[in-house]
């Protein structure tokens, strides 16, 4: 198995106790992939009785740290310059405990943009609810920042929809990368 893709010490305590496990995939993700198993975290939800609008955070977070592993993970599948078909790897993990939610998600990454995510990641951490949501308001209004492949409101999403700080781990592998742990609660 590909070392990228062995999740993470929360990933494995889930799936030991096998409590409160919602959703859990580890492995190559595609857009298509995203849609699919979007399709399954939202039928889980329902299923599970889950009020709407957390449902909706929820899918949301999911949603986000999986479009992040579609552009940021520097395990690539597939190679070249076409976007549209790009397959990479890395792992999500949806559990409830006692009433909250976690969802957590695992890639690796370059260390160039283990930097840029070191650096807006701390950022986030500090500030209020009411400062991530007027960044994010302003970040709707402007261009997507130059490192982004995206309109850079990813993390702004899952900060926002998180009900407190977002942790997040930087960790160097053996490959010369570093592999990304990022968890949001609910």
């Amino acid at each position: 198995m590909n070392q990228y893709l062995s999740p993470c010490h929360d990933h494995d305590e889930c799936i030991i106790r096998n409590q409160g496990l919602v959703f859990y995939y580890v492995g190559y993700f595609s857009q298509n992939i995203i849609n699919a198993i979007g399709d399954a975290v939202r039928l889980r939800l329902e299923c599970s009785e889950t009020p709407g609008s957390l449902r909706r955070k929820i899918f949301s977070i999911f949603i986000e740290m999986a479009q992040n592993i579609v552009h940021y993970s520097s395990d690539q599948l597939t190679r070249g310059a076409d976007e549209d078909h790009v397959m990479r790897a890395g792992s999500v993990c949806i559990t409830q405990e006692e009433g909250r939610f976690m969802i957590i998600c695992k890639n690796p990454v370059t260390p160039e943009w283990a930097q840029q995510l070191r650096q807006d990641l701390e950022a986030l951490r500090v500030m209020s609810m009411d400062q991530i949501r007027q960044s994010y308001r302003e970040q709707l209004r402007k261009a997507a920042p130059e490192h982004s492949k995206g309109a850079g409101l990813g993390l702004l999403t899952i900060a926002r929809d998180s009900s407190g700080p977002i942790e997040f781990a930087l960790e160097p592998d053996s490959a010369g990368d570093v592999m990304f742990t990022l968890k949001a609660t609910l």
